[in-house]
């Protein structure tokens, strides 16, 4: 097939050396990549954070990224939310027989893009290509390595009744941008919230001595995050639905499918829990980022409802918010 992968450019021979030199060391090209050993040599010094996730979203392409970027979006985030600042990453792609190789190279282009983005070098990788039917498409792993530059390094275990708690933006982009594009639906203005959190959490790190906790609410949305959190440190929350931005293509779309934004996957955006006398001083540096300027103060960490979340609704009333139970949307990132 023409312009088509092929079995042999896994095979390790001329077609995969073709593979790599024409398509990744040509858009991650850096001097620790282009040593091309069977390793990267770094140099760092410790602690050190590390993290890893694998990307299987479709379609490949959606509103506001691409399997791509949100490859690499993903890890950098999950290594910023240690307080760390990423630096490094790898790259390893298991690719079906008979991808284009057009839609390799775009898929590529935009990791590197948005590796450039987020101050990161992809510098050492793997590439497998399996028979036709044997996955879809393609599935990428990332794997992301930083500094830690807060010690203690913000936790799950570290939430403290009386800590205000915040998000970064608004809820539920991401899960409805995919399901818009997987579905065809006509939920106009609707685009994945994926981008690099990671110089806004510097940004937070340099502004607030005091960070508890640092979480992106990805698959089971901000609901699930939460509970995580409240079950890790032992303590309840109490979240003011009024104080959760939601954009209104986000409400509408999910009060015409029946699905609630507090559950859906989100991709750019972060939850930080702070002593609440520097909660307006975080907010104030989320602020600073084009990815925070929707930062929100949503509630508080309280002794009671241990291991629980509690939704204070528009109308006065009060119910809990339990975590996700079954896959609202499979195949999301």
């Amino acid at each position: 097939m023409d312009n088509c992968l092929l079995l042999d450019a896994g095979s390790g021979g001329r077609a995969s050396q073709r593979l790599i030199s024409s398509c990744f060391v040509r858009h991650f090209k850096n001097p620790i990549l282009d040593v091309m050993d069977d390793a990267a040599l770094l140099d760092m010094q410790g602690p050190l954070a590390m993290s890893t996730d694998s990307y299987t979203v479709t379609p490949l392409f959606f509103p506001g990224g691409s399997i791509g970027s949100l490859a690499v979006h993903g890890t950098v985030n999950d290594v910023s939310m240690l307080g760390a600042r990423p630096l490094y990453l790898t790259c390893a792609m298991i690719l079906e027989e008979g991808l284009s190789l057009d839609v390799l190279d775009k898929v590529v282009a935009d990791m590197a893009a948005a590796a450039q983005k987020s101050h990161v070098r992809i510098v050492t990788g793997d590439t497998k290509v399996v028979p036709r039917g044997a996955c879809d498409h393609m599935f990428i792993n990332t794997t992301g390595i930083g500094q830690i530059v807060r010690t203690p390094a913000p936790s799950g275990h570290s939430a403290r009744p009386g800590d205000a708690i915040l998000v970064s933006g608004a809820m539920g982009d991401h899960g409805l941008a995919i399901m818009s594009a997987r579905e065809n639906l006509p939920l106009n203005g609707v685009a994945s919230d994926s981008a690099p959190l990671n110089d806004l959490v510097q940004a937070v790190l340099e502004a607030v001595p005091e960070v508890h906790v640092l979480r992106d609410p990805t698959r089971g949305g901000l609901a699930t995050t939460l509970n995580e959190i409240a079950q890790q440190s032992g303590v309840g929350m109490v979240l003011e639905e009024e104080s959760i931005p939601v954009h209104p293509e986000v409400a509408g779309g999910c009060s015409f499918l029946g699905l609630d934004p507090l559950y859906l996957a989100n991709e750019g955006k972060c939850i930080c829990i702070v002593p609440a006398r520097y909660a307006d001083r975080a907010l104030a540096a989320m602020r600073t980022s084009e990815f925070g300027r929707e930062a929100s103060r949503i509630g508080e960490v309280t002794e009671d409802h241990e291991g629980r979340v509690v939704l204070r609704t528009r109308i006065g009333g009060e119910r809990y918010l339990g975590m996700l139970e079954g896959a609202l949307l499979p195949r999301i990132c």
